[in-house]
């Protein structure tokens, strides 16, 4: 069964995606699940809280969506040509990933790690200055070379000479004229002439009235300058081709630029979409455990409104790995055991949780049976469908899973639906696996109390304010045969003489006729979860990097030298191929130690420092001078 939409996780994927921008941010969401890894798991959260106080600080980050840029830089690189329009959404892209470097460079000033992603982002300044001077309002600017400028402002002279010429015949033959001014027709211009008076104006007949009475001609003389427009404006065409080419050329050459851009405006998306929800939920940050234990104070589902929710205290871990809660109709222990489930698989995925606070250990798996799983296409009642799931759940579960049930046992005959319960619940504890179970049933809640390993838990209600129950008419229930139902689904005899003891006793084992042969459910390997080594002592800030050391920079993965050491905040310097940048320690990953690339004695000058700065201090060394050196911002 879908475990997200039972316990309601696709909805809040449906929020989630929707403060998304980036359709990469978005789709990588639609398919985000738990992480396995310790060390994965605390750097998303990290991530999460990062994101967000970084939002709460400056604002919403500037993103924007890159499927259209995308298209673009996929038509400049196979050599097409760029219309105007798709130019200016180049420098508009550009402009907005200006904006956000600059956002990210004010978040430094908070010490905030995801600022050091503005050393990530390239506004390519010349690129898009260079668009915005010869492109303007959707066309190629007059002014985008002299040649255009040239050719526009003799393509506008010639058109005031056919119009002047125009008008000049027009009063030399005032009494052939059908009206007093001049039009264009087809592109040309055209004097209109009374129909008896065509011979009397030299030129060609471009057009006629609906009547015929007027013919348009086009005076011989407009002709000729005509015919030097059509030649200019050849030429404008030419150059406003050969303007755009170039752009879009100078497009093609910066994609590896704006391919990076991207990469990092869409990671960074996905990073403050998470940071977005937590904040509409008004989240925190959980703590993470790999000691099968987890705490929930003042938890609240993240679908409900906070001013209408209960605040759910919440504990298991320990010696108590199964909880039973037991309660009547609309007391809340559906709403309970999802938002506990909720609450964990949100954490494990990355997010904040909506608790006050929250300790919460990593699960392999999610397992759940909640609801009304009837299906008649297949015939099969509500307790069929139960006993279905339970097995198939039964054969995935392990001691890192955790089970939620709800209603156990419920769907058939009050007696055996109890034993099928106890022994569903015998099983999960030979698991090993956290465990939270709803039931009407007093026998399961006294069977629990008596099990090493579980413990009750009931709903409590205000009698005042507490909305009508569904009540149970005893005597008519008709009759279930839920062991025969289960039997005939495959539960296995061991279970099934557990159910039975446990409904009639042990006499009752004796003379049931079972059709089944299987054992105990068939177990499906899970994923295991890999812990994260803990560091001795002092926590580490980037001391073990020395000047002069070869350090891989991640994630782009891009080699570089050190050429400051870490300060006290963990973040060190480094000379890349193009630039020096200051980077966060954990970003970084020794390569190849300066011991093994320089001499004990080496000149790290010659690298770091530049020539003009090296000539003063050998001066120095030698003589007095006013010289300074200049360090480099």
């Amino acid at each position: 069964m879908n475990i997200e939409k039972q316990i309601e996780f696709d909805k809040v994927k449906a929020m989630w995606e929707n403060l998304a921008v980036t359709e990469r941010a978005k789709e990588q969401i639609r398919g985000a699940s738990i992480y396995l890894s310790e060390s994965e798991q605390r750097k998303q959260l990290r991530d999460t809280t990062h994101g967000r106080n970084l939002i709460e600080k400056l604002g919403t980050p500037p993103l924007q969506s890159l499927t259209e840029l995308k298209e673009i830089m996929v038509t400049a690189e196979k050599g097409g040509c760029l219309t105007p329009f798709l130019l200016e959404r180049v420098e508009a892209a550009l402009a907005a990933v200006k904006r956000l470097k600059d956002y990210l460079g004010r978040g430094k000033f908070y010490e905030n790690p995801l600022a050091y992603y503005e050393e990530n982002l390239d506004p390519m300044e010349t690129l898009r200055e260079e668009i915005g001077r010869q492109i303007r309002g959707g066309i190629v600017d007059d002014y985008a070379t002299k040649e255009l400028a040239q050719l526009r402002g003799q393509i506008a002279k010639c058109e005031e000479q056919m119009k002047q010429k125009a008008e000049q015949i027009m009063r030399s033959n005032k009494a052939c004229m059908a009206d007093n001014f001049c039009t264009l027709r087809n592109g040309r211009v055209c004097v209109p002439v009374k129909k008896e008076c065509k011979l009397k104006v030299a030129g060609s007949v471009i057009d006629k009235s609906s009547t015929g009475n007027t013919l348009f001609i086009e005076p011989s003389g407009v002709a000729k300058i005509y015919e030097q427009l059509q030649m200019l404006q050849i030429g404008e065409e030419n150059e406003v081709y050969n303007i755009l080419y170039t752009l879009s050329a100078m497009v093609a050459s910066a994609a590896p630029i704006m391919n990076e851009n991207m990469g990092t405006i869409e990671k960074l998306d996905f990073i403050f979409s998470k940071g977005k929800l937590s904040m509409d939920m008004d989240a925190v940050e959980p703590a993470v455990n790999t000691g099968r234990h987890m705490i929930l104070r003042d938890a609240r589902h993240p679908l409900m409104e906070q001013k209408i929710s209960v605040p759910l205290q919440f504990e298991i871990g320990g010696d108590v790995r199964g909880i039973v809660i037991t309660g009547p109709n609309t007391g809340g222990k559906t709403v309970a055991i999802k938002t506990v489930m909720l609450n964990c698989m949100m954490a494990q995925c990355g997010l904040h949780v909506t608790c006050r606070e929250a300790d919460l250990c990593m699960n392999s798996a999610y397992l759940c049976d909640i609801g009304d799983g009837q299906n008649i296409a297949e015939n099969l009642s509500t307790f069929s469908a139960h006993i279905t799931n339970v097995l198939k759940l039964l054969g995935e579960v392990d001691k890192d899973s955790f089970v939620i049930m709800d209603e156990l046992g419920s769907g058939t005959d009050p007696a055996e639906g109890m034993g099928i319960a106890v022994a569903i619940l015998e099983e999960l504890k030979k698991s090993g696996a956290l465990f939270l179970v709803t039931t009407h049933y007093p026998e399961v809640k006294e069977y629990a109390s008596k099990t090493q390993g579980m413990v009750n838990a009931r709903m409590t209600f205000d009698k005042d304010t507490l909305k009508p129950t569904y009540q149970m008419v005893i005597g008519e229930a008709g009759e279930s045969c839920a062991f025969y139902i289960a039997d005939r689904l495959g539960m296995s005899r061991e279970m099934l003489r557990v159910a039975i003891e446990a409904a009639y006793g042990a006499e009752a084992v004796e003379t049931y006729r079972f059709r089944n042969r299987g054992s105990v459910p068939k177990k499906r390997a899970a994923g295991r979860i890999v812990k994260s080594k803990k560091a001795k002592g002092k926590t580490d800030t980037g001391t073990k990097y020395q000047r002069g050391d070869s350090v891989m920079v991640y994630p782009d993965q891009k080699i570089g030298i050190v050429c400051e050491p870490a300060n006290e905040k963990g973040v060190l310097r480094v000379q890349m191929p193009d630039r020096k940048i200051w980077i966060n320690h954990k970003r970084v990953k020794l390569h190849v130690a300066a011991a093994e690339l320089y001499p004990a004695d080496y000149d790290f000058s010659i690298i770091f420092d530049t020539v003009e700065n090296r000539k003063i201090r050998h001066d120095m060394n030698r003589k007095y001078t006013e010289q300074i050196i200049r360090c480099e911002e």
